[in-house]
């Protein structure tokens, strides 16, 4: 069974011969900012192995950036979707009622450890769509015009997605951007200011909040503060449970609403339903969770969560859409969230983490080129450098590494403002005899590119 295969490379060349006319295609058809630097056109795909058209088998480390918690063409979610099909592909939720929708929205208002009791749900298609649609209800709710966003952010690539997101890159050429959007830093531990403690640099990211109140949009006008519990795009940077306790407290204190962006952070990846549940147990719980990605396998869906009457304080009209919440999404996400329980998913989540990190660790303590290993279960980074002390990012050698991997079976990628930083996201229906196929392929590429 191909969700059982090891990674192996047959062809002398990659692409191999047939995948490289498909990349050819490709490349005339497709536009160029839509890059991809890797040899892998897919034939079909399970668990975390992908075949490609030539016999090549990849283990995804990547798993769709995210989106693929219960691995590629998850048997139960094809028979769900394939049921649904039978019936009906779609009805605008605006128009026609479909239980699919209803059902989804009660599991997930159920266990989304959002404030308050009674708890709404809205369904979108995409992660930029679930982040822009929170931003709507807080303003709304609030009656306020400004958010506060952080850097290393990233939120999407729609207009104001853009504005929120840190990383220019994703945004040259675009502006301008849509005003009342601030920036405050984020704590990224591992490169605070030299000679600062933890528990210093955390009061000090903290006074960054109070110096946007003073220099950019005082608080009373400030809708909410979003930030995502473990930054994606940013470098996999784990929000310090202190640091949030602060922003709660300061959300409170001022009538501003706190919402996760748990697009990439969502559905088993920390080891957690959802990453702002270690916020809920430290009493530090967010208004208002913005989530897509593994929502639904791979079938496009988002959703943004809030008690009832933060989101019944929206105007008709303001929030919806077309394929919002379409029913062959909704199927497949009532069957993400049935096999992560039954399958135990988020325990292997942990599992997976705990491996990872005591060989990250060791690569830590053995490569100078490793420079932090950090994450939250099966969401880890690894951020390299060209040298311990000065912590000068090796980003050419992740570009290299990237490659090399590639070349022997392995889909990895990067992530981090200087994108030296290698994210894990493979499928939490990873095998062991994989992942540690996985370390072997990944630690030769570090001891040949270290020479």
């Amino acid at each position: 069974m191909l969700n059982k295969e090891l990674p192996k490379i047959i062809t002398e060349t990659l692409p191999g011969p047939i995948s490289k006319k498909v990349v050819e295609r490709r490349e005339k058809a497709v536009p160029n900012a839509i890059k991809c630097v890797y040899p892998c056109v897919m034939k079909q795909a399970s668990g975390a192995i992908i075949e490609d058209l030539d016999g090549n088998y990849f283990l995804d480390w990547i798993g769709g950036v995210g989106v693929l918690n219960v691995g590629h063409c998850h048997p139960d979610l094809v028979a769900a979707v394939k049921d649904q099909a039978d019936k009906y592909f779609h009805g605008m939720f605006n128009v026609v009622t479909h239980e699919g929708y209803v059902a989804l929205a009660e599991k997930l208002g159920a266990v989304a450890p959002v404030r308050g009791t009674d708890k709404k749900v809205m369904f979108a298609n995409s992660g930029a769509e679930a982040d822009e649609n929170a931003v709507k209800i807080a303003k709304a709710y609030t009656k306020r015009p400004n958010i506060i966003v952080f850097s290393g952010a990233f939120h999407g690539r729609t207009m104001l997605t853009m504005a929120m997101t840190s990383k220019k890159a994703y945004a040259k050429g675009m502006g301008p951007f849509p005003d009342g959007v601030y920036r405050a830093e984020y704590p990224y531990l591992y490169r605070k200011p030299k000679g600062m403690t933890d528990e210093d640099a955390i009061e000090y990211y903290t006074q960054s909040i109070y110096k946007v109140f003073e220099e950019a949009s005082p608080a009373e006008y400030v809708a909410a503060i979003v930030l995502e519990p473990l930054q994606g795009e940013g470098g996999f940077i784990p929000a310090p449970i202190e640091w949030v306790k602060s922003l709660r407290k300061i959300c409170d204190e001022n009538g501003i609403l706190l919402i996760a962006d748990e697009v990439q952070s969502g559905f088993g990846r920390t080891g957690k339903l959802f990453a702002s549940e270690y916020w809920k147990e430290a009493g530090c719980e967010p208004d208002m969770i913005a989530t897509a990605k593994s929502i639904a396998g791979g079938v496009p869906l988002s959703a943004v969560i809030s008690r009832t009457e933060v989101m019944d304080s929206v105007p008709g009209g303001v929030i919806g859409g077309t394929y919002g919440g379409n029913a062959l999404a909704c199927a497949a996400g009532l069957k993400v969230l049935e096999v992560m329980e039954r399958d135990h998913l988020i325990e292997r989540s942990n599992e997976i983490g705990k491996m990872c990190m005591e060989k990250f660790n060791t690569w830590k303590e053995t490569y100078e080129v490793v420079g932090d290993v950090r994450g939250l279960g099966a969401m880890i980074g690894i951020e390299f450098v060209k040298d311990k002390e000065t912590k000068e990012p090796a980003t050419e050698f992740v570009s290299l590494l990237i490659k090399e991997c590639a070349n022997h079976g392995l889909l990895i990628e990067n992530a981090g403002t200087y994108g030296n930083v290698i994210r894990f996201l493979a499928p939490l229906v990873i095998t062991d005899e994989q992942l540690n196929a996985g370390f072997n392929i990944m630690e030769e590429a570090i001891k040949t590119l270290s020479k």
